[in-house]
């Protein structure tokens, strides 16, 4: 037979009752209320914890009583009962006398995982705290009705700080946080094979990363992606071929529609590559400024040519490449190296500026002259008056390096020693000059433990004397020049012409003292380098000189400044020459601006900056503005702005005004973007210089010490396919062009 326990506390009594269930149960709760109010004082606390009572035969009589009862207790005590019938007599009937704080027990008591580890105790009246099960430890969680939260109680459990690890049954290990709720996992729609796309992908992958063309017919490429998308269908060679060229195409397009669109011209260079075949490879990049006075440099072509005679080939392939590429009457200047040393294709490229650029100094802007591959001879030139003194260096090095044990014990000597150097030893890579350099630096630093570590390593028998290391520490202080000269290149791929004035005469000026030095040994060193260093000096000083005047920092000071230090008495004169050379520039491009115009300019930003029309070859002669005196237009032009001495010029206005302070993050383009409006003229003519390319070389070969060679892979490719992989991969790579392969393709099926 079933019994029931009901529990209740009244005045910190407690009692248990045992009773059948079907016993009438009023005369208990009649004694209850009766207890109460004899004692003067109602009900503190009063808890049920048997939380059903049947009432019957008569219910309606139980419930009237019960409502009495509950209106006559005190508003702070708690009261709940839930009055139901027992299914045998009657249905079952459930009331509830509200209560808020057993609507906060309710809801708390729902979701959080959190009370896997936590019980809540009352602590008074209207005070509730969280007791942790692990170690006892109690926290804030009820008060005047208004709960903490959970969120303290979870970072207790996280942290996993807990004195006393009790195993709790059905729950995690002290360590781990509390559970989290599932969340539902994100429903993705499905996706379709594209076929051209991966296609596309792959083409891109291939031409950034060199990789070969065959790799689509490897099987363990076939196999990879067929693994990733099983309805992949493999490419052939002439598939993945005609995907990248078709690329190329597209990618070209979009830079000649850039080219066509930029209001000043285009600077190109030109760089040779060798092959193992009797053809070398020449690569002919672009530098340019756009409306938005952003740098380019891309490359526009490579071509093949017979090598070493390339003379009439190499002079007719460049004028296809103008006039591909829309150039003709828009070439500033152009670079090239020594090797292309022969007189008559410097000729042929000389006139062939001045046929094409008629206006811009009678084509006198040709240079000869890479300054990454001067600098690299200079290094080249020290190093070898060296060698024997460098070989021993480096065999040294080697030693150290060639087991764990060696350098172990050369690093215990160094501590010994207590030598302040920090730097490591290193060995370099002959086929570039700036490793050489850090290798002599870093032994230079060690040459104390170098000469102790014979005493710890018997085998160790090469010996430096003291007046070797001497010498190579001359050397170094002096390949430091040119390796900080020509480190700018590498910091900045192909940065501003103004920024290689300053390097190149300083360099000139320190090789020119050393070369006049009382100790022998550093002007016999020095003296080859010095004569090499003022030939380039002199032969692109002008052109130097001009780009750091187009510096607002510097101006025409610096300029007169160096060549007072460097030329002496004659400075006047090479002053004179730049200045004069900067006014034809400028009265060059304000006949161009004003004479086909007759239109104002506009207030609006870059639209200050006319953009004119070429001239077609041979119309540049005056006959077309000819005057009823005689005088042509031009000659009238030239001689009023000459001849009046009250007019100045944006030129003049420019160098007169006071200088820019000097800041080491100063951006001379972004300068000239803003007085655009207040020097039209100029501010093309600026471009056009700060443009102007000073080294042929890309920034990863600045250090080279040989000529650069096409491997046998891609002198097997034919021309097209070739030039696309290299000129898409530089597009990409400098970003010359948004980058956008999601566009249709054009298909292009290439036979080899």
């Amino acid at each position: 037979m079933q019994f029931e326990t009901l529990n209740w506390h009244c005045l910190g009594l407690s009692s248990k009752w045992r009773f059948h269930p079907n016993v009438h149960r009023l005369s208990l709760l009649l004694t209850l209320a009766a207890t109460a109010a004899a004692a003067g004082n109602l009900f503190s606390s009063l808890c049920i914890g048997y939380s059903h009572i049947s009432l019957y035969p008569f219910p309606s009589l139980y419930l009237c009583f019960f409502s009495k009862l509950s209106n006559a207790l005190p508003l702070n005590s708690f009261f709940r009962c839930l009055f139901a019938f027992d299914s045998t007599c009657c249905p079952i009937m459930e009331f509830n006398i509200p209560d808020s704080e057993a609507q906060q027990n309710s809801r708390r008591r729902k979701k959080s995982t959190v009370w896997e580890h936590f019980t809540v105790k009352m602590d008074g009246p209207g005070c509730a705290r969280a007791y942790c099960k692990r170690c006892q430890k109690s926290f804030a969680y009820l008060k005047d009705s208004k709960q903490s939260g959970t969120s303290h109680l979870k970072r207790h459990i996280a942290l996993g700080i807990c004195q006393k690890n009790q195993q709790i049954t059905g729950s995690k290990t002290d360590a781990d946080p509390p559970k989290k709720r599932a969340r539902a996992k994100p429903c993705f729609a499905a996706i379709s094979f594209d076929q051209e796309r991966c296609n596309s992908k792959i083409a891109k992958m291939i031409i950034l990363h060199d990789y070969p063309l065959h790799i689509v017919e490897h099987q363990g490429f076939i196999d990879f992606v067929r693994a990733l998308q099983p309805q992949f269908n493999p490419l052939s060679f002439n598939a993945i071929q005609g995907d990248c060229v078709a690329m190329y195409l597209r990618e070209k397009q979009n830079l000649l529609n850039l080219i066509d669109g930029i209001p000043g011209r285009v600077n190109l260079t030109l760089d040779l590559w060798t092959s193992n075949q009797t053809s070398a490879y020449v690569f002919l990049r672009g530098h340019f400024i756009d409306g938005d006075w952003n740098l380019h440099h891309p490359i526009l072509n490579v071509f093949m040519v017979p090598f070493p005679d390339s003379d009439g080939s190499l002079n007719q392939t460049i004028k296809n490449c103008l006039s591909d590429w829309h150039l003709k009457g828009r070439l500033f200047t152009l670079a090239l190296d020594k090797f292309f040393s022969n007189e008559n294709l410097v000729g042929n490229l000389r006139s062939l500026l001045s046929v094409n650029s008629p206006v811009i100094l009678n084509g006198q802007l040709l240079s000869q002259n890479c300054y990454a591959r001067v600098l690299g001879r200079l290094a080249l030139d020290a190093l070898s008056a060296m060698r024997e003194t460098i070989d021993k260096v480096r065999e040294s090095v080697k030693y150290v390096k060639s087991s764990k044990f060696n350098e172990g014990e050369f690093l215990r000597l160094r501590q010994q020693l207590q030598v302040p150097s920090t730097m490591d030893l290193l060995i370099d890579d002959q086929n570039k000059w700036d490793t050489i350099y850090h290798m002599l630096v870093a032994a230079c630093g060690l040459k104390e433990v170098f000469a102790c570590f014979d005493t710890s390593d018997p085998d160790f028998r090469i010996t430096l004397t003291l007046d070797d290391w001497k010498q190579v520490e001359t050397l170094c202080a002096y390949l430091k020049y040119l390796y900080d000269a020509a480190n700018i290149l590498t910091v900045q791929p192909y940065p501003t012409a103004n920024v290689f004035f300053l390097e190149v005469s300083k360099l000139q000026v320190e090789l020119t003292c050393a070369a006049l030095s009382q100790d022998p040994f550093c002007s016999r060193l020095i003296m080859p380098l010095q004569e090499k260093i003022d030939q380039y000096w002199r032969e692109s000083c002008f052109v130097l000189a001009v780009a750091v005047a187009m510096d607002p920092r510097y101006k025409m000071k610096l300029v007169e400044s160096t060549f007072a230090k460097i030329f002496g008495e004659n400075a006047e004169q090479w002053i004179r020459i730049v200045e004069n050379g900067l006014h034809e520039l400028f009265l060059e491009y304000n006949i161009i601006q004003v004479l086909p115009f007759t239109a104002t300019n506009d207030d609006e930003g870059n639209e200050a900056m006319i953009k004119t029309e070429s001239f077609q070859e041979g119309s540049f002669d005056g006959s077309l503005f000819a005057a009823d005196d005689g005088l042509s237009d031009i000659e009238f032009y030239i001689s009023d702005f000459t001849c009046n001495q009250q007019f100045k010029s944006e030129l003049d206005e420019y160098l007169e005004e006071p200088l820019e302070p000097r800041v080491q993050e100063f951006d001379i383009l972004s300068w000239w973007r803003i007085n655009g409006l207040k020097y039209p003229t100029l501010s093309r003519l600026a471009s056009d210089i700060l443009c102007m390319p000073v080294s042929t070389l890309s920034a990863d070969a600045v250090f080279d010490t040989e000529v650069r060679k096409m491997d046998s892979y891609r002198s097997s490719l034919d021309s097209l396919t070739l030039e696309a992989l290299i000129c898409t991969k530089d597009w990409f790579r400098y970003k010359s062009l948004p980058i956008n392969v999601s566009n249709a393709f054009v298909k292009v099926e290439c036979q080899i």
